[in-house]
């Protein structure tokens, strides 16, 4: 089942060693579940973790197009490991965390070429989507995955930036992003329009606090975001409604679409609202595919 075919618009991370987290993330409305054999996993206990994730894929496997797995950054040694054990169980993505550049991406693509093949899986259809500002490196080349392989969306992390810079957190005291980790959402934001695929915003840690959530999610969405990242089941459904077009929105985005195809040749046509020019068109089009018209 082709991952394109679910939303983008929640990301839900579940441990790849807690069978009951995973089966409760699947189970419910995220339209991604992430297996985590990276942050959420020890160390002594990854080989085991793989081991539950495999297990866990081929149970669901007709949940494919939903399921993806975070795996052990490049540098790190295990990400070969991580491949090799749930790939032929044929996961819908890879999350590649600490990736510094479009060159990981196709690194990463070598890989799952082989893997494909070796388990008989349709060539180019396992997904990625890339963390890209976790390390400092990773803040000068946002801008490199244009035409990466497999890439369908790009991340960006806070946690381990701070980790990375030495800083002793990343938010003010109104629990605000400081300036470099406002810069490093921008840079993913950009990075991604210029690289045509989604911009996901990060994570809340205080799953909590959903009317935080909602605020946050609702205004990344104005800036362009089209998904956001969970650690709590609680957090789906607020970020599924916060990313959903809403019937205002999509009414008038079929208004525009029709004015258009009524005046083929217009480059600006007059409207309730005032003047209707190209970039008006190409975002109404852009709303109307997040719900596949």
């Amino acid at each position: 089942m082709s991952t394109t075919q679910f939303p983008l618009r929640s990301w839900l991370f579940a441990p790849g060693d807690s069978e009951r987290k995973m089966e409760k993330a699947l189970a419910g409305p995220a339209d991604r579940v992430i297996l985590d054999l990276e942050d959420a996993v020890a160390l002594e206990a990854k080989p085991q973790a793989r081991s539950m994730v495999a297990d866990f894929l081929a149970a669901n496997a007709d949940q494919r197009g939903r399921i993806w797995v975070r795996v052990n950054p490049l540098d790190g040694g295990m990400t070969q490991e991580d491949l090799d054990a749930v790939m032929p169980k044929a996961p819908g993505g890879i999350m590649l965390p600490k990736a510094e550049g479009g060159h990981d991406v196709e690194r990463l693509d070598t890989m799952l070429t082989k893997l494909e093949k070796k388990h008989g899986i349709e060539a180019g259809s396992t997904r990625v989507i890339a963390l890209v500002t976790e390390t400092a490196a990773a803040m000068f080349t946002t801008g490199t995955y244009r035409n990466a392989p497999r890439l369908e969306g790009m991340t960006w992390g806070a946690e381990d930036l701070a980790d990375a810079l030495g800083a002793l957190g990343n938010t003010d005291s109104e629990g605000r992003y400081r300036p470099v980790f406002e810069l490093a959402r921008s840079l993913c934001l950009l990075g991604a329009a210029s690289a045509g695929v989604a911009p996901i915003e990060t994570i809340m840690g205080d799953f909590r606090d959903l009317d935080g959530l909602k605020a946050r999610a609702e205004q990344v969405r104005r800036d362009g975001f089209r998904g956001m990242l969970a650690i709590h089941p609680a957090q789906v459904e607020v970020i599924n409604a916060a990313f959903t077009p809403s019937e205002e929105e999509l009414a008038e985005a079929r208004e525009i679409v029709s004015l258009f195809e009524a005046n083929p040749g217009a480059g600006a046509i007059g409207w309730r609202k005032g003047m209707l020019d190209r970039p008006h068109l190409s975002r109404a089009q852009q709303i109307l595919a997040q719900i596949g018209e």
